[in-house]
């Protein structure tokens, strides 16, 4: 199974399983070198395939360059985690080439709508094939919005 993992900002650094034969990809969104490169040097990750140079928030052009990626490499699944703007860059560009979207961390929910982690997590797991939760909250959570 070729499983590609999309990661941007620091939160999503430390989920990196070292074990998973998979494909890297760094979106740039977290790019300084106490922000990024320093998390990989520090627990010795494998360097990412691909870093997409998007910096801060710049959602458009992860998905554009993302699209590109995916409709060449062809994965089988993209792993997303949390709620970034990179994640829901990388949820949508993947579902925009046909390609499943597995969510870390889906069903998590703080009921606040003016929050933009809100939205995005709300909308990754919409278009989401797989969902890992972390708790029987989280499952109740999707379950609530008629998420299977």
């Amino acid at each position: 199974m070729k499983i590609f993992t999309v990661v941007g900002t620091r939160p999503n650094f430390i989920k990196i399983d070292k074990e998973l034969k998979q494909t890297l990809i760094h979106t740039g969104q977290h790019y300084s070198y106490q922000m990024s490169k320093a998390f990989f040097t520090e627990r010795k990750l494998p360097r990412p395939r691909w870093n997409l140079g998007c910096k801060g928030n710049e959602v458009g052009k992860m998905i554009d360059k993302l699209r590109k990626i995916f409709r060449k490499e062809k994965p089988d699944i993209v792993l997303v985690f949390g709620d970034t703007n990179s994640s829901l860059a990388v949820a949508l560009a993947a579902t925009y080439e046909g390609v499943k979207v597995a969510h870390i961390e889906a069903g998590m929910r703080s009921f606040r709508m003016d929050m933009p982690e809100e939205i995005n997590r709300t909308m990754i797991d919409k278009i989401s094939t797989v969902r890992f939760c972390v708790n029987a909250q989280a499952v109740l959570n999707l379950l609530k919005e008629g998420i299977t």
